[in-house]
């Protein structure tokens, strides 16, 4: 996939972002830089790798499941 001025300049008037054309020039490069390192990170072989909620490996805090009020009053006045 590859991004042309034109798509540059759709995405800046969405983004609200005021852009010259030699900007326009400059983004070109590096949101087609951009793509290409995700391109790269879709073919590392993940098989078998379990999803990471963290870097460490930890244990998340869990509370208690139950149904309360909210600690609302039963008679609000």
């Amino acid at each position: 996939m590859s991004i042309d001025i034109n798509t540059v300049r759709k995405v800046a008037k969405l983004a609200r972002i005021r852009t010259s054309d030699a900007e326009a020039e400059v983004l070109v490069g590096e949101m087609n830089n951009i793509l290409k390192m995700i391109e790269q990170l879709g073919e590392v072989k993940t098989d078998g790798i379990e999803p990471m909620t963290s870097v460490i490996e930890m244990k998340m805090p869990e509370r208690e499941d139950v149904v309360t009020d909210g600690g609302i009053p039963d008679k609000i006045i």
